[in-house]
């Protein structure tokens, strides 16, 4: 296992009661877990548990190295607090402390490959909402960890680009990559999960395959999750 949560509680600094409580899950290599939550279920909370930003209250979490750099990467919705560099080179070449020409080569590699290549040394203000979210995607890329964290990576993305973002969350799974990876929309992830694990008011209130979510979901309208258009099509034209 690469990620084993086990009735874990989530608390911020100061607080004495737990933002969230009763978190159990696992996720193997090359899994994909959709976190799935209205906005302030704790989806958010989690992931910095995960990356070690927040440490748990209770219960237990183990993420596993092996074989990778480090044990998880966090991919922030704000991409503004996550760029440290003055360039898209200088933020991506961050993750090494002396980048040799084969770290540069393998940085440069990952940028075109994001379409960031045209950008390598324009200033990161100049960046479009996009570009700064592939180039914060590119750092943690780059980082090579075991697994992957994303807070809500298709927010105001067009289409384009939630295509591009879809093919490289399945060519991290293709790579062994484990990834965890919030959303309030279920439309553009469910397809490609192993896993759905939904937060509801400070809890987990379901873990499970995408098909048994799906059916759980149709019957739960309080957590306020959307069944993906094809589901509900498939619901109003049943006889």
């Amino acid at each position: 296992m690469v990620i084993w949560v086990e009735d874990l509680a989530c608390a911020w600094p100061g607080e004495a009661r737990p933002a969230l409580a009763g978190v159990s899950f696992s996720a193997e290599r090359g899994e994909l877990v959709c976190l799935a939550g209205c906005n302030g279920s704790g989806k958010s909370t989690l992931l910095q548990t995960l990356a070690g930003i927040l440490a748990p209250a209770s219960g237990v979490l183990r993420i596993s190295a092996e074989g990778a750099d480090r044990a998880s990467a966090l991919l922030l919705q704000d991409a503004d607090m996550q760029i440290v560099g003055s360039t898209v080179a200088e933020d991506m070449l961050l993750a090494w402390i002396r980048p040799d020409e084969e770290r540069i080569g393998e940085a440069r590699a990952l940028a075109a490959r994001l379409g960031l290549l045209e950008c390598w040394d324009a200033p990161v203000h100049t960046l479009s909402y996009g570009q700064k979210r592939k180039l914060c995607l590119a750092a943690a890329l780059l980082a090579q960890p075991a697994c992957l964290l994303l807070d809500e990576p298709f927010s105001g993305l067009d289409y384009p680009g939630l295509c591009e973002l879809r093919g490289i969350l399945k060519a991290n799974q293709a790579a062994g990559m484990a990834q965890v990876v919030s959303t309030h929309d279920l439309e553009p992830l469910l397809d490609i999960s192993t896993r759905v694990l939904v937060l509801h008011g400070g809890g987990q209130v379901f873990c499970g395959e995408p098909a048994r979510a799906l059916a759980e979901l149709a019957t739960r309208p309080e957590w306020g999750l959307r069944l993906p258009c094809s589901v509900r099509y498939s619901q109003s034209i049943a006889p």
